[in-house]
């Protein structure tokens, strides 16, 4: 399993557009790819501009599925609303690395 990490800071005035994009990133993540495990995405409470991804797929190829996805490019389309680059740190999992935790999650009703 591959788990990252992703840091960005967002430009204030494009929030909401910024904000739009991601969110239609990662609903498609966990809706369409069977390989994307989990697609959640977290506000900063000391800097409102301040985003962060936590995203664990299968493996690599999930993760390059996840790139040709269609709502993956909704969110590169977004990529001007960000004040700086992103910051990604891959990860393995340690807890929960159950398969079937990630399965049960998987299988959950939205």
């Amino acid at each position: 399993m591959l788990a990252m990490w992703v840091k960005v800071r967002v430009k204030p005035e494009a929030r909401e557009r910024f904000l739009k994009a991601i969110e239609v990133d990662a609903i498609g993540s966990e809706r369409d790819e069977p390989g994307c495990l989990c697609f959640n995405v977290l506000q900063d409470r000391q800097d409102e501009n301040v985003y962060y991804f936590f995203e664990v797929y299968q493996d690599e190829a999930a993760l390059e599925a996840h790139r040709a996805a269609p709502h993956y490019a909704v969110w590169r389309a977004a990529a001007d609303t960000l004040d700086g680059p992103t910051q990604a740190t891959r990860c393995d999992a340690v807890f929960p690395a159950a398969a079937e935790y990630w399965a049960r999650k998987r299988a959950s009703p939205a």
